[in-house]
């Protein structure tokens, strides 16, 4: 039978279908709930207008993005049982409790807070009502810290140990938290979700100062967005980098994979762009620099760098995918600091607003974060075949005993709900995202909240900066 039609490729085709649908939404919601607690806390400071109207404008974005990204998400536990049971049984004494601490603390927390949140304005006091929005930005923050725990660990595995049925048990807790790359990549997600959720944020504002550069509200998402840029967009280079590091230490044939090193040298190249070829064991074509390489993941020009070779054929992650992945992820988070430069240099000139090129690059940029985000799940997902821990259990073994038909007809099910489901949902994010800010809601539902500062005297309409 073909390759492509192997159960085990189809559930891994089909786990990877709906994580990639699932991880855009969960890394624009954890950074558009932050987005909104500043929004309401600008507010509630100064009592501009505008500040109020912003939040407005992205709290029913975030609302549907939160709930497809819920959704989305249950459909990923299912696929544990069906397709993946075997890993269930296997990883289940640890990765179930993370799996269980998330739902009640996290997801109980975001849940909980999100109906205040989203009406009640007008019905609670403004410290309650800002409380509620604290509470569910630290939810989706908490979210993410057990769900990358629970990521990390299937990485760079610790404090476990196997019981006489061959499963995996927690004996140190704190060790299976806190694994050894967990800090990186919780550090690594959350400043890739602000780098999201700004580069839509200044898309949409770019879209409607093209259109009308006095709107206050586009103003201000336009300028916010540059300042996260500037600031967060370096913090992600190094963030990366570090990441990289300890990559190199726990897994170091994904590090080979994303450089395209097959043989293992002292004073490795930076190999820019090539072919990876797994059969003749090369990188064709490679466009290099040389002993750089060894400079970045070593720190030292002469410093020694594995290859694949070192690892069986059988060990060896698919090095095509992984490299190029990786190229498109660091290829868009330098795009993202030199958006942010540019943004200071236009800014230090005062022509903030009044630089159309600015504005349609940003707007092109306006995805730039969703498909980095996809790209560095790939490099990390597909950079740790074939296990589905790592060196522990492999990915053919972790799969459910299916036969290829059934898994190709609940994949097949599966794109075509998901195309019309989501489709549609996105549809309807751009469409709120068209509306010019400023125009939103119902007038006498916002006008009690307008009418009066919290902080002093009534709101006047101010320029966003």
């Amino acid at each position: 039978m073909l390759d492509f039609l192997d159960a085990t490729v189809l559930a891994r085709a089909q786990f990877a279908f709906t994580v990639a649908f699932h991880i855009v939404f969960p890394a624009f919601s954890i950074g558009l709930a932050s987005y909104l607690l500043v929004l309401e806390a600008l507010w509630l400071k100064t009592g501009r207008a505008v500040y109020l109207d912003t939040f407005k404008y992205w709290l029913k974005i975030f609302a549907v993005a939160f709930g497809m990204g819920v959704v989305s998400g249950i459909v990923m536990s299912y696929q544990f049982g069906t397709n993946w049971s075997v890993f269930s049984d296997k990883t289940g004494p640890v990765l179930g409790p993370l799996m269980g601490y998330e739902v009640l603390s996290a997801f109980f927390l975001e849940a909980g807070f999100l109906g205040v949140m989203l009406f009640g304005m007008n019905r609670v006091g403004r410290g309650l009502h800002f409380f509620a929005t604290a509470m569910v930005a630290f939810g989706t923050l908490f979210s993410a810290f057990w769900i990358l725990s629970v990521n990390s660990w299937m990485q760079t595995p610790a404090g476990f140990d196997v019981n006489e049925v061959g499963q995996f048990i927690a004996v140190d807790w704190w060790a299976v938290v806190f694994n050894p790359s967990f800090p990186y990549r919780l550090v690594h997600m959350v400043l890739a979700a602000y780098l999201t959720t700004a580069f839509v944020v200044g898309a949409v504002g770019a879209w409607h100062l093209l259109r009308d550069r006095t709107n206050d509200g586009a103003r201000l998402m336009f300028s916010m967005s540059l300042w996260m840029a500037l600031i967060v967009a370096p913090l992600q280079v190094i963030a990366g980098d570090l990441h990289g590091l300890n990559t190199l230490e726990h897994q170091p044939a994904k590090v080979a994979a994303m450089e395209g090193h097959f043989d293992t040298q002292a004073g490795q190249p930076l190999i820019l762009f090539g072919l990876p070829d797994m059969d003749a064991e090369e990188t064709k074509y490679a466009i290099e620099i040389p002993r750089l390489g060894s400079l970045i993941l070593t720190h030292d020009w002469n410093g020694t760098v594995k290859g694949l070779k070192d690892w069986p054929r059988n060990e060896r992650p698919p090095a095509a995918i992984v490299f190029w992945s990786f190229r498109i992820m660091v290829g868009l988070g330098l795009a993202m600091v030199v958006v942010g430069v540019w943004g200071l240099a236009v800014r230090m000139r005062r022509r903030l607003y009044d630089s159309p090129m600015l504005n349609r690059a940003m707007v092109v940029m306006g995805p730039s974060g969703f498909v980095a985000v996809l790209a560095g799940w790939v490099t990390t997902e597909v950079g740790r075949q074939p296990y589905t821990v790592y060196g522990l259990l492999t990915t053919s073994r972790s799969v459910s005993p299916l036969d290829a038909p059934a898994v190709a007809i609940s994949l097949g099910l599966f794109a075509v709900v998901y195309f019309i489901v989501f489709g549609a949902g996105i549809f309807y994010l751009l469409r709120l995202m068209a509306r010019r800010p400023g125009d939103d809601g119902d007038p006498d539902e916002t006008a009690p909240v307008r009418a009066v500062s919290p902080a002093a005297g009534p709101a006047r309409p101010q320029p966003a900066e």
